[in-house]
């Protein structure tokens, strides 16, 4: 039981395995995952270790599988997690994963290679044909003898009179990208000044591009021009945004001919890329179902060797040292699994494992379950605790919870919450199996069990502070009566009820808020005072419980310089300042109120706790009415003064104390001045 609320208690221990058996014993320890190695070789290079070797196989096998990976992911097939954790593989086995892995590649990559090369052949006889469809409707309309107006502009009065070899023009055919056919245009007219016909029109469909698979949009153009000199600019600006010109023939007869080839071509095509794909899927398919359970296998045999390459070899090479921290109570677990290392390696020597003594501070190791794993990570995430000191996570599944309901509350989205956590609780095993990759999603599973109760506190608090979606409840009924007339109601919007008067009952209302606050103009007002005095309150015990954490620590570790020199002087300046204004505000509710009959106190003369703690410090009088007295109690202000005057002089107690008795009794023992002086110095830094 001491365990949990305190980190467990380490040892060192020096261990010998024999070569043959250090890979399965490591394998072991590593399924247990409760010792932590020292690296032997701090000043051997990552490259010059003995296993680096392995490492490099290993890296390269991660490399093949998130390539598969990736291709999995990028058909959209779902990869098999049965949740299954499985053993790592013997070393001998390297070699078979490695194999199956290589050839996987291979086939994945010869697979793609051919298919990206079928798609570009696709593209290119499926731009083709576009162009053969297109270039005959424009062929077609420079037919038609209403375009005669639009070839005499084209080429001149004069050419047309000239005869038949006038008219000869040359042209290309091709495609470009749609969003580049403005650009295309104006750089034809400057360059070729206005001597070139072009013509486009759109592909409706669009088409696939074999290197990335995107798809894009593309239009057909055809450039008539005249000269040899026009038909080389033409091609150089087509090549220059990166067009691409494929062969028309000029007379119909062969553009049909043409046509009907590549339809076929286009068929044959499409049957070829159907069972590439097929094939594809196939593979990726079956690396599917295992892909899992390699990945783990192959970064389980990373982690081994990366954790042999922490040991040193004795003289004769064939014994491998290590030395690890583990936890005392489990040493007999340890041993059991370098049994069963032994026994799966086949070797005969069984492996030596020796407790050493040691002055370094071993690691702080937390035992956790799934339940208190959340809120272990959640304390960790400020900062480790000291080796064997006071965990306070045990103490945080109460408080965290509590104080977030405390600034929360509210029943209805307290249970929305508590309804959430629950889900998560309830599909635990499922959901975990899942294995998802998003952050924020891993983020809520992982304080699961921290929502819930969250969200169970902040109904607790909700049904206190009579909260649910921001409408009061009224269970109980009411406790305050309207004792005005009807007439008086209806005509004035601002009524008051008196506390002191048959208007209450006077008596508390059962549990919570009365739900008569819902409507009151100063419910805001009321509830900031009442929630803020609670969380100070709350406040204060916690500082105060955490601060009697360390005296635990301190009597643990028998320091009595820092039960006098830190401990005190802290309980006292909380106890004298904030536990004192606590104190105040009970004094308060307590003795004031508007049943009393008493104008001194009444709600008239009841004094501000803040002003009072301001003045408090300040050294101050209270200022009253007349009526009035300005103090809760006789002897208050010299009380007052007295507890402020000790509070400061912990301030140097907490500060000065501890470094000046350290540095004394380090001068008793003949230590030289100026080390004293620095490591006092030091003191001091850390401490303030």
């Amino acid at each position: 039981m001491g365990n949990l609320f305190r980190s467990e208690e380490m040892t060192l221990c020096q261990l010998f395995l024999q070569s043959e058996a250090a890979y399965a014993c490591v394998s072991e320890l590593g399924e247990l995952g409760l010792v932590q190695f020292r690296d032997l070789n701090p000043d051997v290079n990552a490259f010059q270790r003995k296993f680096v070797n392995e490492v490099r196989r290993c890296d390269e096998m991660e490399r093949k599988l998130r390539y598969l990976e990736k291709e999995i992911k990028k058909d959209g097939i779902p990869m098999l997690d049965t949740g299954e954790n499985p053993e790592a593989p013997q070393p001998r086995e390297m070699i078979d994963l490695e194999a199956t892995f290589e050839k996987l590649e291979n086939e994945l990559r010869e697979v793609n290679q051919n298919a990206e090369a079928l798609k570009r052949n696709f593209l290119e006889l499926t731009e083709l044909k576009h162009i053969l469809r297109k270039t005959q409707v424009f062929f077609d309309e420079m037919a038609d003898p209403s375009r005669e107006e639009e070839q005499v502009t084209l080429l001149g009065e004069e050419g047309l009179r000239a005869g038949g070899q006038a008219l000869k023009l040359g042209f290309v055919a091709g495609v470009i990208l749609r969003e580049r056919i403005p650009a295309f245009e104006r750089m034809l007219w400057r360059a070729c000044r206005g001597n070139v016909f072009l013509r486009q029109a759109e592909i409706e469909s669009p088409l696939e591009d074999p290197s990335n698979g995107d798809n894009v949009f593309k239009s057909v153009f055809i450039i008539f021009f005249q000269g040899d000199q026009l038909k080389t600019r033409v091609k150089k600006i087509c090549e220059g945004f990166r067009a691409t010109l494929y062969p028309c023939p000029e007379a119909p007869a062969d553009r049909r001919e043409m046509a009907m080839g590549v339809m076929t071509r286009l068929e044959d095509l499409n049957t070829v890329l159907g069972q590439t794909q097929d094939h594809r899927h196939r593979v990726l398919v079956a690396a599917a179902k295992n892909i899992k359970n390699w990945f783990v296998k192959v970064r389980k045999i990373k982690a081994i060797y990366h954790t042999l390459n922490l040991f040193n070899l004795d003289v004769t090479q064939k014994c491998l040292i290590a030395e690890c921290w583990v936890p005392v109570l489990d040493l007999e677990t340890i041993q059991l699994a370098l049994r069963r290392g032994t026994e799966r390696s086949g070797s005969s020597v069984p492996p030596i494992l020796n407790r050493m003594e040691s002055f370094e501070d071993p690691p702080t190791y937390n035992r956790t379950n799934k339940f208190t794993h959340g809120f272990q990570v959640l304390i960790d995430s400020y900062g480790v605790a000291t080796y064997r000191e006071v965990n306070p996570a045990p103490y945080t599944i109460i408080t965290f919870p509590f104080l977030f309901a405390v600034m929360f509350g509210d029943l209805g989205h307290g249970m929305i919450m508590a309804m959430f956590g629950a889900w998560m609780v309830l599909r635990e095993k499922p959901l975990a199996a899942k294995k998802s990759d998003s952050e924020i999603w891993n983020i809520f599973f992982g304080g699961r069990y921290i929502i819930l109760l969250m969200g169970m506190f902040s109904m607790y608090t909700g049904f206190v502070y009579n909260d649910t979606f921001s409408k009061s409840l009224n269970v109980f009924g009411s406790y305050w009566s309207v004792n005005y007339n009807a007439s008086t109601v209806m005509s004035n919007k601002d009524l008051q009820l008196n506390p002191s008067t048959t208007d209450y009952q006077q008596y508390p209302y059962p549990i919570g808020l009365d739900p008569v606050w819902q409507v009151a103009e100063n419910k805001i007002i009321f509830m900031n005072a009442y929630k803020m005095k609670i969380s100070i309150i709350i406040g204060v015990f916690q500082m105060l419980f955490g601060v009697c954490l360390s005296l635990w620590n301190f009597i643990y570790f028998q320091r009595r310089i820092s039960i006098y020199c830190e401990f005190i002087p802290q309980i006292i300046f909380l106890c004298f300042l904030f536990l004192y204004m606590v104190i105040l505000m009970f004094v308060k509710w307590t003795n004031y109120g508007p049943s009393t009959g008493d104008v001194k106190t009444g709600p008239y003369c009841a004094p501000s706790i803040l002003i009072t703690f301001i003045n408090m410090v300040l050294f101050k009088t209270n200022s009253a009415p007349a009526v009035c007295d300005a103090y809760m109690y006789s002897g208050q202000q010299a009380f007052q003064m007295l507890l402020v005057v000790v509070a400061l002089i912990c301030i140097p107690w907490m500060l000065f104390a501890k470094p000046a008795l350290i540095l004394r009794n380090k001068r008793k023992m003949h230590v030289p001045v100026s080390s004293n002086r620095h490591e006092a110095r030091q003191l001091l830094c850390s401490v303030i």
